[in-house]
């Protein structure tokens, strides 16, 4: 998901619509010849695609999506929410084929580019792309305890006041997804919006479900081009992790002078009985 707050939306057809306040933009959706080439080869097999609902981002009631079966196996699943242009779900998905990968992404020309970046990769068959709203269609397909890592990286920071309702990592979103971590499951953030990094400890460091993974870990290090909040906390950031590749979000990141901030909870376990 973008992290530029360039990429505006047009706020005019937002108003003259009654939606769900939801934390993306559908942008125009033509695509390039290449990028419709490789939709149309490989979307059959890499692109989940059920009868819609309400919303064209949305299921239809009642459809569900089972990974052993979607895989043709039962292995660890892993959900990135946001998955952009694909660079890190096709790298993770390279570099561990003991897991499934599924990345949720409703920009059209972005889930093509994926595609093309997944048959120059050699075609990994443990990944699946969800062309669907995370927040409404995660919950509705997926069983509860059934995600074994959860990743947000450089979501939109959303920096006007009047926008923050339209953050991903918010209430609503939470209370979607919290249920279908499995015990022990890990939930991994990036962001490199200071101001945003803060608005997450404050919505998931009290969530009771979570806990941090790196209690006493430190603040990213270096002045940062943002404003830092005064009061964003000192520890509880994790290091960088070694399984999320250095995507074009980061790298425009700190060419702007931003720091990069890492999150990492646990999903704590379910009381028994």
């Amino acid at each position: 998901m973008s992290s530029d707050p360039s990429m505006a939306p047009d706020l005019e057809q937002e108003q003259k619509s009654h939606r769900d306040v939801v934390s993306f933009v559908r942008r125009g959706e033509r695509l390039t010849q290449g990028r419709q080439n490789a939709w149309d080869r490989l979307s059959p097999f890499y692109v989940i695609d059920p009868p819609r609902g309400h919303r064209d981002t949305l299921p239809a009631e009642g459809i569900r999506l089972d990974p052993a079966e979607v895989f043709g196996r039962k292995a660890e699943l892993v959900v990135e929410v946001g998955s952009g242009t694909g660079e890190n779900i096709v790298a993770a998905a390279l570099a561990h084929p003991e897991r499934d990968h599924l990345g949720a992404e409703v920009y059209l020309p972005g889930l093509a580019q994926t595609l093309s970046r997944v048959e120059r990769s050699g075609s990994p068959q443990n990944l699946r792309m969800l062309p669907l709203d995370a927040q409404g269609a995660l919950p509705a397909m997926l069983a509860e305890g059934s995600i074994d890592q959860l990743w947000v990286y450089f979501a939109d920071p959303w920096p006007k006041q009047r926008h923050h309702k339209r953050r991903l990592i918010n209430p609503p979103f939470l209370d979607a997804v919290l249920p279908l971590l499995a015990d022990g499951a890990s939930f991994r953030l990036a962001t490199d919006w200071a101001q945003y990094a803060h608005h997450m400890r404050m919505q998931l460091d009290p969530r009771p479900e979570l806990t941090l993974q790196h209690p006493e870990g430190p603040r990213p290090e270096g002045r940062s081009s943002d404003p830092i909040p005064a009061n964003i906390p000192h520890t509880g950031w994790a290091p960088r992790f070694e399984g999320r590749v250095k995507t074009g979000f980061e790298s425009k990141g700190q060419a702007a002078g931003r720091l990069i901030w890492d999150l990492a909870y646990t999903r704590v376990p379910r009381h028994l009985g």
